[in-house]
Parts: structure tokens; C-alpha cells; sequence
């Protein structure tokens, strides 16, 4: 019986190996929107980080960013990279052409050690349908809020890992309550969110935002604020001003040559009347002298 019992437990130690290190791989999800500082963990970290390798991936390019624990000299972007003390890779004001796929590994004695962490950056932007100079009130628009991903289907974030994107005003109230906006999203092909608005005049510094949750929690967020330039107002406010310098000449000529009218008529008049005319050649005379005298 006991020799039965060894066989069983020499099977159960070749079929069920102990656990090690570098088996599986831990995937974790990095959202950013542009100008932000993001950090990538690597969790498979030893005590110091001179065994980490950094590797990025994009259109199937492999570059490798940080071999034994230290930055390679000939990146781009280097100068926007560092590596914590936790070996984490820190990216400064991260930009959209960043994102992509980040794998970290640990390597001893020429072998990797633990299991690969890969980071997936994904990156949320918003754009709009109207140019800077085309933004002016009474004109329609649409954003745009849109998340890249790598390596990833909107449908499995959205529906399994409870993602969402979704318009706020500046307080955070949810503009799918709005009537005012027509609100849409296409999660289905691509992770696309629409806000389409008619822009009033006080819309002026009006900002929007597009947050990503996860179950309720805020992952990143992306904003637009209206900005009316100065000569798109200050068309709209003095479109009337020649007409109105016009009437404003007009008035002025009746209102300061009225009085002279006036005035010279009397003294026509009462030239007239040293003369003893005839009422007729009286005010005859008197136009003709009145006329003369305002075009000189």
C-alpha cells in the first residue's frame, strides 16, 4: 500500500509541476488623453531594476527603450521618459502617437525571471467639425470623442470590463439629459462618442467633456471649450456701423445747417426791405443771395 501510495504522489508531481515564474503574463490597461504625465507599471519588479528591459511595440516595430535598468541613448522621445525606482516606465506630457503596446521583463543571468508585464496605452482625443476661425454663434457642430485602442475591442471593454464614455458640462452632469444636445456613440466598429450642439452666444469659454469610467470610476478625460474669435465678434457687433455713420452724417449735416438757413434768411429779408422790393422779387431775391452765399 505504501508503495502505491509513492507511485501516486511521483504522478501527481509530474503531471501537477509547482508554479514558476515565467509562466503567464500580467496585461494592464493605461488611458491618457494628450499633455498628460502617465506612469506603466511593470509588477513583476525585483528589489533594484538593473535586470528590467522595456520593450515597445507598434505596426509590428519592436523598439527597445530601457536595457538593464538604464535608458538606451538613441530614442526618440527620450527626454519625455524615465523609469521609477518601482522600474515603472514614466512618460511626460504623453501625445497621441504614444500609444501602443509596452511589455516589461526581468532578465537574470541571461534568463528572463517572472512573468512579462504588458501595458497597453490607450489614448482618448477629441476633435471637431469646425475649424477655430469657423467656431462662431449660430453655427452647428460636432465633437468628436474618440478612443484609440492597441490590441483591443471597444465591444470587450465596454461590455465586459464596464467602460464608458460619456459628454459632461463643466459640473459633471451628463449631457445625455440634455435636450439641447444630440448625442450618439458607435461602439460597434470603433469607441466613438458624438456631442452636436448649436452654439449660442454664450457658449463663449463653454467647456465639454468627454470622460472614460470604468464601472463609475474616472479613467481619463478629454475636453473642448468654445473659443469665439475677436473678429468673428466684432463682425457680428458692428455689421451695421457704415449705415449707421451715414444717418449719423445726415443728422449731424440737418442739425448744424438748419440754424445757418435760418439765419441767413432773416438777413436776406431784411435787406430786402431797405430796398422796398415787391414781396415776389423780395423772396426771390432772397433765395438766390441765401443759395449763393452756402456754396460759398
Amino acid at each position: 500500500m505504501a508503495k502505491e501510495c509513492h507511485v501516486c504522489l511521483l504522478w501527481l508531481i509530474i503531471l501537477c509541476p509547482l508554479p514558476t515564474g515565467t509562466s503567464g503574463a500580467e496585461e494592464t490597461h493605461v488611458f491618457f488623453s494628450s499633455g498628460e504625465n502617465v506612469r506603466l507599471p511593470c509588477n513583476n519588479a525585483l528589489s533594484d531594476c538593473t535586470s528590467t528591459v522595456w520593450n515597445y511595440n507598434r505596426h509590428s516595430e519592436t523598439v527597445e527603450l530601457v536595457a538593464g535598468g538604464s535608458l538606451k541613448t538613441d530614442i526618440m522621445r527620450r527626454e519625455r521618459l524615465s523609469l521609477g525606482s518601482d522600474c515603472s516606465l514614466n512618460i511626460k506630457k504623453v501625445k497621441k502617437e504614444d500609444y501602443g503596446f509596452y511589455i516589461c521583463q526581468q532578465y537574470v543571468n541571461g534568463e528572463q525571471y517572472g512573468p512579462a508585464a504588458r501595458v497597453y496605452l490607450q489614448a482618448l482625443h477629441v476633435s471637431s467639425s469646425l475649424s477655430q476661425t469657423g467656431i462662431r454663434a449660430g453655427r452647428s457642430v460636432t465633437l468628436y470623442c474618440q478612443l484609440d485602442l492597441y490590441a483591443s475591442t471597444c465591444g470587450d471593454l465596454v461590455n465586459y470590463e464596464g467602460y464608458q464614455l460619456m459628454w459632461v458640462n463643466q459640473a459633471g452632469e451628463n449631457l445625455m439629459k440634455d435636450s439641447r444636445y444630440q448625442i450618439s456613440d458607435n461602439f460597434s466598429s470603433r469607441c466613438m462618442i458624438t456631442l452636436t450642439t448649436k452654439l449660442l452666444k454664450e457658449d463663449h469659454n463653454r467647456e465639454w467633456r468627454c470622460q472614460l469610467t470604468q464601472r463609475n470610476q474616472l479613467k481619463t478625460s478629454a475636453s473642448f471649450t468654445v473659443k469665439y474669435s475677436e473678429s468673428s465678434s466684432h463682425a457680428q457687433t458692428t455689421a451695421s456701423a457704415p449705415t449707421q455713420q451715414v444717418i449719423v452724417i445726415i443728422v449731424e449735416i440737418v442739425v448744424f445747417a438748419a440754424p445757418t438757413v435760418i439765419l441767413l434768411q432773416i438777413i436776406c429779408a431784411r435787406r430786402a426791405g431797405r430796398k422796398n422790393l415787391h414781396p415776389e422779387e423780395d423772396r426771390d431775391a432772397c433765395n438766390i443771395r441765401c443759395k449763393s452765399q452756402l456754396k460759398g
